[in-house]
């Protein structure tokens, strides 16, 4: 299709109208001091588990759980139990979870949607095949021995950097959740459970008999060797010196308590819930500040609407400002742009928000590797100073940039030095930590998830190689260019790049090819091309791109059953950068974009578009298919107008 039919087809004024409406509703979503923040959903788990968290702890809202519960029941898939994203296969543990909450709740057990899930779970295997961090869940309720869990002594907390079990191998989510939680390993409390809630009829083997509740299948021989290790110490861990067992505990208190903050340890939830499990255990009053701040946080997650309640997993007001912020600073570029007064006092007041929460005087766990290394990243979060996030911070730091390189300038260049100083050995960058790739701890029996630790990923390195491109420093050039030759032997064999934080091959692909325009990387390049035509594969024939979160699971990447309006902005924008604005893949991806806008100027989609662990846990911004759609449409109006039609940033 060529640019006239495009136009002649849409109307003439089609995309400016819907960048118009775009930009108008965004705007609108802005806070008053300058933030923007959208909900951030996840699956079953996180809502579950707050309801058995107030049964632990018995401080039952009733209302709120009977909320929760209309939540959880809307959302159980049609296999009978629950998946772990929308349209997603059934989950053994979500479903484990999601059913023991409903029954606390006070469904019936012989109601027909708990019918449902019990006979799905036992035709699985039953709740004893459930992963670790649901048999903990069961541990804590009496459910099944603490047996069922794997050996993690709290003396964990006392290995220097260098022993190969130190939490510092490990990532800093999983750092977070695991102190709090060798403490309650350690005391193994039950819950008060005051409605003397059981799921006994889970089981296909009472929990007594079960004769081993690790058996894999392992990954690696790594998980058989470490199964051995596991039955080893089982027991001898009892008799290990009490003052050696109480020191770890002291330890493991002190670096929970150094970070604990409004925003909750680590500012995620399971942190936060074990947290506020480990004080009641320890026999820390309600009303003790400590034990406050750390209840407050949880309930700072909720999300009510339409009846439901849902708890997110953690908040993302810094990054939902980044993003927005870009997409409405594309909006007001170029010759047609809406740079505004107003839009440029609302971006200004954007960029003081975020300078507020530049992590500037900690030096949080990252140090550990870097210790001369000054902070100056921004957390995901309200207020996570000890984990700033290099993702973050890359997007942050372009977004000052283009606002106000002047006015921004000390905030850009100690994030600059940050980001540099993160760089991993192999030339890429790990989300918040360096070199944190320690590969054979992932087949620890805990680490039945697989995602105990924090490597690089080509979707955040291409963004670190963006921003230091966009600030166009010399002396940053044999940085850029490892980081290039990380992203070119990361390119899978069909063209594409995994996108560790989005879904999936789509968001890693356009995270790259953005990263190799602006580092001036030739557009005939060998992998430029390759990413090119596996892009364009997978267009669908109403013009979008969509992609389903199956493919962390091995599914076709870059496919499903319908287009989305974020996944068509990553791929739209990715091939624009790359020179490809006037193709027809692109201009197909520009009308259905506009034809799929609301008369509010925004977008739907109910799928997930992003991922935590992957097939573990999923993710839901509901933001990204507001600001993603906005800089797309924006994009292609902005390189029509220009001269050289040449993307100037690499985003």
């Amino acid at each position: 299709m060529s640019e006239t039919s495009f136009r002649q087809k849409l109307g003439a004024t089609a995309i400016e109208q819907a960048i118009e409406g775009s930009h108008a509703a965004l705007g609108r979503r802005q806070n008053d001091d300058g933030h923007w923040v959208f909900e951030l959903e996840a699956d079953a788990t996180i809502p579950a588990e707050y309801v058995l968290l107030e049964h632990f702890l018995d401080r039952i809202d009733a209302d709120r759980q009977q909320k929760i519960g209309v939540y959880l029941r809307r959302i159980q898939g049609d296999h009978g139990g629950w998946p772990l994203y929308q349209d997603g296969g059934f989950d053994i543990s979500a479903t484990v979870k999601a059913y023991f909450a409903l029954k606390a709740i006070g469904d019936d057990p012989e109601a027909l949607h708990m019918r449902r899930a019990r006979a799905a779970i036992l035709q699985r295997g039953g709740a004893e095949r459930s992963n670790v961090f649901t048999r903990i869940q069961l541990a804590l309720f009496g459910e099944v021995p603490w047996d069922a869990v794997p050996v993690m002594p709290v003396e964990l907390m006392l290995l220097p950097r260098k022993a190969f079990f130190s939490v510092w191998n490990m990532s800093y989510w999983s750092r977070t959740v695991i102190a709090p939680l060798l403490v309650l390993s350690a005391r193994k409390p039950k819950a008060i459970n005051p409605q003397n809630v059981h799921v006994q009829e889970l089981f296909k083997t009472p929990p007594a008999h079960v004769k081993d509740w690790i058996r894999g299948p392992y990954r690696s021989i790594w998980g058989r060797a470490f199964k051995g290790l596991d039955t080893l110490l089982r027991p001898i861990v009892p008799h290990l010196p009490k003052v050696t067992h109480e020191k770890a505990i002291a330890v493991a208190i002190s670096f929970i308590e150094e970070r604990l903050s409004a925003g909750g340890l680590g500012a995620i939830y399971p942190a936060m819930a074990n947290v506020v499990m480990m004080y009641r255990t320890l026999g820390v009053p309600d009303d003790d500040p400590r034990a406050v701040q750390a209840w407050q946080a949880l309930q700072d997650l909720m999300v009510e609407k339409d009846g439901e309640i849902y708890c997110q997993p953690c908040v993302s007001p810094v990054w939902d400002t980044g993003l927005s912020g870009l997409a409405m600073m594309e909006a007001a570029s170029g010759p047609k742009g809406t740079k505004t007064p107003e839009t440029m006092k609302a971006l200004r007041k954007a960029a003081a928000w975020l300078r507020e929460r530049q992590i500037l005087d900690v030096k949080g766990d990252w140090a550990i590797n870097a210790p001369s290394l000054r902070p100056g990243g921004w957390a995901f979060q309200y207020e996570n100073d000890y984990y700033p996030d290099v993702d973050d911070t890359a997007v942050v730091g372009m977004l000052l940039q283009r606002i106000d390189p002047e006015e921004n300038h000390e905030a850009i260049e100690r994030a600059r030095e940050w980001i540099i100083g993160m760089q991993s050995s192999n030339g890429g960058w790990g989300a918040f930590d360096i070199d944190n790739d320690l590969e054979a701890l992932n087949h620890i029996p805990f680490s039945d998830h697989g995602a105990l630790l924090d490597p690089p990923t080509a979707d955040v390195s291409a963004r670190c190689v963006s921003f230091l491109s966009q600030l166009g420093h010399p002396e940053d050039r044999p940085v850029i260019e490892k980081g290039l030759a990380y992203l070119r032997a990361e390119q899978e064999k069909n063209g594409s790049w995994f996108g560790r934080w989005g879904t999936n091959y789509i968001y890693g692909t356009w995270s790259v090819l953005c990263a190799l325009n602006i580092a001036g990387v030739p557009h005939d390049d060998a992998m430029v091309k390759r990413a090119v035509r596996w892009l364009e594969s997978v267009q669908n024939p109403d013009g979008g791109w969509g992609e389903d979160c199956a493919s962390y699971e091995g599914a076709e990447p870059g496919r499903y059953k319908e287009s989305l309006p974020t996944q068509t902005a990553w791929a739209t924008l990715a091939l624009m950068a790359v020179g490809r604005r006037d193709t027809e893949a692109v201009e197909k991806g520009m009308a259905y974009l506009a034809q799929a806008q609301d008369e509010h100027g925004e977008w739907h989609e109910e799928p997930y578009n992003a991922v935590g662990f992957p097939k573990v846990f999923y993710l839901r911004y509901h933001g990204y298919k507001q600001f993603f759609p906005l800089t797309a449409l924006s994009r292609y109006r902005n390189l029509g107008t220009s001269n050289s039609g040449h993307v100037e940033y690499g985003f």
